[in-house]
């Protein structure tokens, strides 16, 4: 059983950490759902973050191998981002990471990475052991079949990390249309997630209306 209480997430409590959505890893391998979509969501956080104003850390797994580098449109959406390269499988045993990580100050970290049994699964569970409260976003986070995602899900959840997914988090952020960042997440909903971004744009308009 989790030691953790119940705080909602807000822009100015949490960090985004994306872990290992690199080139090669987003492309070959994974099986539970389509890179196109992997792609997406990972930019949705990420693009999100950056209208949140959050920290954000990135960090790759072997980038001069087969993984290759992170693919650049996330580095794009982060700009002055770390970026963290690394041989160490599990993100957490690395020292520069987890120092990045403190350098941010928040205690809630979202985490996304690929693959989710591997690259998101360990560090998830080494930053709850330590005292973080852990967002785990499945849907940005690939790996190699369904029984894999099960495992990871289970896995986490036994060690008190939070199973999220992108519009989870972001929503949960947000929290009120008429916010100032109604407007520019109603447009990042429109781009990412077409069918739901017309009621997103929508009402971050009639929000507008009536400030």
């Amino acid at each position: 059983m989790s030691n953790h209480t119940y705080d909602t997430l807000t822009h100015e409590n949490a960090a985004m950490l994306l872990i290992d959505h690199q080139v090669g890893t987003m492309n070959f391998g994974i099986a539970d759902l389509d890179a196109l979509h992997l792609k997406n969501q990972t930019l949705w956080l990420a693009e999100a973050a950056r209208i949140f104003n959050m920290p954000v850390v990135l960090t790759t797994s072997n980038p001069d191998g087969a993984n290759g580098p992170l693919f650049p449109e996330l580095i794009t959406a982060c700009p002055g981002a770390p970026i963290i390269n690394r041989l160490i499988i599990n993100a957490w045993n690395d020292v520069n990471f987890v120092e990045a990580v403190k350098k941010t100050g928040r205690k809630k970290l979202i985490m996304a990475g690929v693959t989710a049994d591997v690259c998101l699964t360990f560090p998830a569970i080494g930053a709850t052991r330590d005292g973080y409260d852990v967002y785990a976003v499945m849907d940005a986070s690939g790996t190699v079949n369904a029984h894999a995602l099960q495992a990871a899900m289970f896995r986490m959840n036994q060690a008190g990390v939070k199973i999220a997914n992108t519009n989870m988090v972001i929503a949960e952020i947000l929290a009120d249309w008429s916010s100032p960042f109604g407007a520019p997440l109603g447009k990042l909903y429109s781009e990412r997630l077409t069918s739901f971004g017309f009621i997103a744009a929508h009402l971050s308009h009639q929000a507008k209306l009536t400030q």
